[in-house]
């Protein structure tokens, strides 16, 4: 480890920019997308999408938080009605499963609101086929990046690759055999919690996602580029 690397992250984009290093060899590649989750997973994956060339997309997660304490994560919630939970945790606190539906149903309505609120009448980026780059700001526990993963293998991708700036090393290792590719850019062996290898770790805000899925969509990406040539020949060439 540099020493460079024992220094925290100025902030989630300058986390971005060098979790982007260690992915260059999907730069410009028309069949990789980037997906982001929200909320602080998003300003990373908009640097790694800006730096490779991808188009940037969400996939949204709720953490399951333990009745009572709820910044422990009993297990997680994703689009198309994945849950996955953490047993250990469940077993150990003896979780009724009756608290589970309930906090469960909280997050729903929280992971349907923000669904519309970010995407603003926008589709989903097809993933069939695709290499999916899957991002957040960092990996502790990991329950939403595998409520992640279960789900977005459900839509047919060719591989998907969780990449992160940080996270537990522990965690990290688990991942080997939960996705394709993990990319851990550090995965420091006094790992506390993923906010202390950032100085500025404040809460990213949804006006912040909204602006920066906008602006990445504004960005001409290869494939966007491929299909505007071949719309642009239709025209002039005709049917």
């Amino acid at each position: 480890m540099s020493v460079l690397s024992n220094q925290p992250y100025r902030d989630r984009r300058h986390a971005g920019a060098e979790l982007a290093s260690h992915l260059g060899h999907f730069t410009n590649r028309d069949n990789v997308v980037v997906l982001a989750l929200p909320r602080g997973g998003v300003p990373v994956g908009a640097e790694v999408a800006r730096a490779l060339g991808a188009p940037l997309d969400i996939f949204l997660v709720r953490k399951l938080g333990l009745p009572g304490h709820p910044e422990l994560a009993m297990g997680a919630i994703a689009s198309g009605g994945v849950r996955v939970l953490n047993d250990d945790v469940v077993s150990w606190y003896r979780i009724p499963e009756s608290a589970i539906d309930d906090v469960a149903r909280e997050e729903q309505a929280e992971l349907e609101r923000r669904e519309r609120a970010y995407r603003n009448g926008r589709a989903p980026i097809e993933l069939r086929d695709r290499i999916v780059l899957l991002i957040d700001d960092g990996l502790a526990t990991g329950s939403s990046m595998r409520a992640a993963v279960q789900a977005v293998r459900a839509r047919g991708p060719a591989r998907i690759v969780v990449a992160v700036p940080v996270g537990s090393p522990g965690t990290c290792g688990e991942f080997v055999d939960i996705a394709d590719e993990i990319v851990c850019a550090r995965a420091p062996e006094h790992f506390v919690a993923v906010g202390q290898w950032y100085r500025d770790f404040s809460p990213t805000t949804d006006e912040e996602v909204r602006t920066l899925l906008h602006s990445a969509a504004a960005i001409e990406t290869p494939r966007s580029r491929l299909v505007n040539e071949m719309a642009t020949r239709e025209r002039v060439t005709g049917p």
